[in-house]
């Protein structure tokens, strides 16, 4: 016989309406059995009316709602620009809610410090959504190169077609991407794997390509070096994902992932065990802090070179 699992469900609520959130967030909130999705807040009425009845739930709107919201969850999603999240992030910690953060924290160092500062106050567990390091196939890779020694050099190219010419992607329409363009939409995701496989960055190299396309040189404190392309401007046959290592056994490719979705729940599955555990996640507000030191560093370097 086997004893049930009386464990209550977290209850998260859901900041943010737009394609993210209809797309990937809501959906898997709302389907994970060990979660009950409490509430949905937009800044837009009936856009926060549809989707929280499309999923079973309540809508919020307006400052008051954001509190009632906060009041009514564990722990809260965020689907927002990122300076727009930061400032709430701290706001959820101060109300002792969890926090599931999409990348970037913030556009800001200052901004994504008082993020890390409020969780750490707080004593609230928090994880940034850094998709490769919790869709299954990928982050498998990821712990399989940490563990091995030796790696010489990485290359990371993440290009995607957002603004190419012809695209009908509804995430164009977002105004920070267009703004902070593939160094701050990517980035954070090539940064993600190659940090735990080849150690911290220790120095930085910056230049402007073509279009918002960003190249990184960095060397890491395993004494490995490495190199990144990003940018959401290329054709579309130039687009796509490829991260390698190469070193003493060889090179090794991360493989292809199934999805946002997938990948979210694995978000989902690391903040709940470090609400369990009290054991942060690797990805946690004070990464997200790290990352976006690294991206202002190198924003500030790209833009003094193509001054």
């Amino acid at each position: 016989m086997t004893t049930a699992d009386t464990t209550p469900p977290l209850r998260i609520g859901l900041l943010g309406t737009g394609p993210w959130a209809r797309n990937t967030q809501a959906p898997a909130l709302a389907a994970h059995p060990g979660v009950e999705l409490s509430g949905v807040w937009g800044r837009r009425a009936e856009a926060a009316d549809a989707l929280a009845t499309a999923h079973g739930t309540r809508a919020y709107t307006g400052e008051e709602g954001i509190d009632a919201l906060l009041k009514a969850s564990d722990a809260v999603a965020f689907a927002l620009p990122p300076d727009v999240q930061a400032p709430l992030a701290v706001r959820a910690a101060e109300a002792g809610c969890h926090l599931l953060m999409d990348k970037p924290v913030a556009t800001t160092v200052a901004g994504a410090r008082a993020v890390a500062e409020a969780a750490e106050k707080a004593s609230v567990a928090s994880v940034v959504f850094c998709t490769l390091r919790f869709a299954p196939e990928t982050s498998a890779w990821i712990a399989e190169q940490a563990a091995v020694d030796g790696w010489f050099t990485a290359r990371a190219q993440w290009l995607g077609s957002l603004y190419a010419a012809g695209s009908d992607s509804e995430y164009a329409d977002s105004p920070w991407r267009r703004d902070k363009g593939g160094l701050w939409d990517v980035g954070p995701h090539a940064l993600s794997v190659l940090i735990p496989v080849l150690g911290d960055v220790e120095h930085l190299t910056a230049a402007a390509g073509p279009a918002d396309t960003t190249h990184l040189i960095l060397r890491h404190t395993s004494g490995a070096s490495s190199t990144v392309t990003l940018g959401l401007s290329a054709p579309p046959g130039a687009a796509g994902v490829e991260i390698e290592v190469r070193g003493e056994r060889g090179t090794a490719s991360i493989p292809g992932w199934a999805g946002a979705e997938t990948a979210f729940r694995g978000a989902v599955d690391a903040l709940a065990e470090a609400v369990r555990t009290g054991v942060p996640h690797p990805c946690d507000a004070r990464f997200g802090l790290h990352l976006t030191e690294l991206l202002a560093a190198a924003e500030q370097q790209a833009q003094a070179q193509a001054g």
